[in-house]
This record gives structure tokens, C-alpha cells and sequence, in this order.
């Protein structure tokens, strides 16, 4: 089950339907079984005081998965900065919309297993991005 929950802002996710499909459609490309994915919105300093609470990272990010999978049963927290995700829309020049899809199906293919530390994973990461983001026009 996926799910979508806002912290303190307020944030209307757009074609919930179609995200949950799209979602279900990737998960299912890698080989996983989608458990349950809950997404929570967030500002920059909600997600900040996550990364230094958790992680001990203390720097804005735009996305942290918690990976709670099993097995190939994917289930996570994924916390998304909705502040982020505008700001990189804009240096990107991209929608906000393809951002948020960008950063949502990124945490789903940490999920699948798929890493982003080194550039050929990063490299890769991108290019499962760039298949997952066609797929969701046509969901």
C-alpha cells in the first residue's frame, strides 16, 4: 500500500491514482513486491532535522528513505522536501512535477536496490530514472 502524508505543510499531491500505479508498475520492472510505502511532505528544516536526528548529516537534502524491506517486499518511509524540490525544479529547469516524480521514483529504486554513491551508480541510477519518468506518461 502507498500512502501520502504532509508533515506541516500544506501540499496536494496531484494524480495520486496514477503515481500509486506507476509506482506499483516500476516496482514490478525490478522484481519487488511493493509492501508499504508511506511518503511523507515536508519543508527544508523538517527534512534537515531528520538527516541530523537520524543520520547525523547536517545538510538540506531533498529526499530521505528509511528501508525497512524485507526480502524482495519493498517498505520504507520516504520523507520528500517539497522546498527542495522547488528550488531544484527551478535550477534544473524542470517542472515541478517532473522533479517530485524524479525524487519519489529515486527513493523506490533505492528500494530495488540500485546505489548513487559512486558515478556509475549514480550514472545508472539516473538512467532508471529517465525509464521510470517515460513510463509514467504512459501509466
Amino acid at each position: 500500500m502507498i500512502s501520502f502524508h504532509n508533515q506541516s505543510i500544506s501540499f496536494k499531491l496531484k494524480e495520486k491514482t496514477k503515481i500509486k500505479q506507476w509506482i506499483k508498475t516500476i516496482t514490478e520492472k525490478e522484481k519487488h513486491i511493493l509492501g508499504d510505502i508511506n511518503y511523507v511532505f515536508c519543508t527544508d528544516d523538517e527534512l534537515l532535522e531528520v538527516n541530523q536526528k537520524h543520520l547525523n548529516h547536517n545538510t538540506y537534502t531533498d529526499i530521505i528513505t528509511f528501508d525497512y524491506t524485507e526480502s524482495k517486499t519493498i517498505n520504507s518511509d520516504i520523507f520528500i522536501s517539497i522546498d527542495r524540490i522547488t528550488e531544484n525544479a527551478k535550477k534544473f529547469e524542470v517542472t515541478f512535477e517532473d522533479e517530485l516524480h524524479r525524487v519519489m521514483i529515486h527513493g523506490i529504486l533505492h528500494l530495488c536496490g540500485y546505489k548513487d554513491k559512486t558515478k556509475a551508480d549514480a550514472d545508472l541510477m539516473r538512467k532508471k530514472e529517465n525509464q521510470a519518468l517515460k513510463l509514467f506518461v504512459n501509466v
